[in-house]
C-alpha cells in the first residue's frame, strides 16, 4: 500500500490529506479542542441521561431510568389540579347570582375566559367570531335587542332560545298579512314605504302614498310596534326605529317582511351547556358593548 507523500499547501502553509477533487485539495485542519472536549462532553451526558432518565423503547413498553421521572405523569397531576380548581370556580360561579360574578373580580375572570371559549365554539358560527352578527342574526355589539340586553334577559334568551322546542322558550311571531291576505298589495307597499320613510329613515318610493301607509300601520303594526315605532320587547317586536334591521331596511326588504316574514329561530343551549356555561355566557355577551 503507498504511503502518502505528505504535501504542505503553498497558500495556507497546512498540510493536505492527500484527497484531492477537481483539483481542490483537502487541508488536515483538526477540529478545534474546545469543541472535541464538547462533544466528549455530550457522550458522558447521553450515557447518564440513559442510565437516569427514560429513554430507550422497548416492545411494549420503555426503559424508566433510576429517577423514575416521566413529563406523562406530571401533566396529568398539573392538569388534575387545574381542574379540581375549574371545578371549584364553576361551583361557585352556579350559586353566585349575575350582580354577585359581575362585582367579584376572580368570578367575572372565570366567566369572560369560560364564556369567550363558549361563544367561539356555540355561537360564532352565526352571530360571527366578532359577533356582529349577519343577515338574520343579531349584532350582540350594538345596543338593539329585541328582547331585552340586560344579563337577565341575556341568560333567560341564551337559556332557553327563540322560537325554539324548550317550553320556556321566547316566543314571538310576525303576520303574514299579504300571504294570509291580511292585506292587499297597496296596504303592504304604503306601509313599507311609511315605515322606511318615518321609521327606518330610508328614502320611499316615488309618489308612496305615505297618508295610507301610516293609516295601515297604526291599525295593524302599533299594537306590536307602538304607535312610535319603538318595539316591546315583551312581545319580542323590534323597534322600527333602530339602524339594524335583521332583513334589511329598504323599502323591497321591508314589504317582503310584512308580506310572509321570516322568523329565525335560536336554540336552547342550557340543557347541551349547563348551567355555569350559560351564566357565562350571559357575562362576556354582556361585556361585548352592547349589553343595557
Amino acid at each position: 500500500m503507498a504511503e502518502h507523500k505528505k504535501e504542505i499547501d503553498k497558500l495556507s502553509g497546512v498540510e493536505t490529506t492527500g484527497h484531492e477533487w477537481d483539483g481542490l485539495k483537502e487541508l488536515n485542519n483538526p477540529l478545534p479542542k474546545w469543541w472535541l472536549y464538547l462533544f466528549y462532553a455530550t457522550i458522558v451526558w447521553s450515557v447518564g441521561y440513559w442510565v437516569l432518565m427514560p429513554s430507550w423503547p422497548l416492545v411494549s413498553d420503555y426503559t424508566s431510568g433510576l429517577l423514575g421521572h416521566s413529563q406523562r405523569a406530571n401533566v396529568h397531576r398539573e392538569f388534575e389540579a387545574a381542574m379540581s380548581e375549574r371545578a371549584e370556580t364553576g361551583n361557585q360561579l352556579m350559586e353566585a347570582s349575575l350582580e354577585e360574578i359581575r362585582s367579584t373580580p376572580e368570578l367575572l375572570e372565570f366567566a369572560l375566559a369560560s364564556g369567550g371559549a363558549a361563544f367561539a365554539d356555540n355561537c360564532a358560527p352565526c352571530h360571527g367570531t366578532g359577533a356582529t352578527g349577519f343577515e338574520g342574526y343579531p349584532n350582540l355589539q350594538d345596543d338593539v335587542w329585541i328582547w331585552g340586553g340586560s344579563m337577565d334577559d341575556i341568560l333567560q334568551t341564551i337559556s332557553y332560545g327563540v322560537r325554539s322546542e324548550h317550553p320556556d322558550t321566547r316566543f314571538g311571531e310576525m303576520l303574514a298579512f299579504g300571504r294570509d291576505e291580511i292585506l292587499n298589495d297597496d296596504e303592504i307597499s304604503a306601509v313599507a314605504n311609511y315605515v322606511a320613510a318615518e321609521l327606518a329613515g330610508t328614502e320611499p318610493e316615488d309618489g308612496a302614498d305615505l297618508d295610507t301607509g301610516a293609516t295601515v300601520y297604526m291599525d295593524n303594526c302599533a299594537a306590536c310596534h307602538g304607535d312610535e315605532g319603538l318595539g316591546s320587547k315583551e312581545l319580542g317586536a323590534p323597534n322600527l326605529t333602530a339602524p339594524n334591521y335583521l332583513y334589511g331596511n329598504t323599502v323591497e326588504a321591508i314589504e317582503a317582511q310584512v308580506n310572509n316574514p321570516r322568523h329565525g329561530v335560536m336554540p336552547p343551549w342550557i340543557d347541551r351547556l349547563g348551567e355555569t356555561t350559560v351564566k357565562s355566557l350571559a357575562v362576556y355577551v354582556h361585556s361585548l358593548g352592547g349589553g343595557q
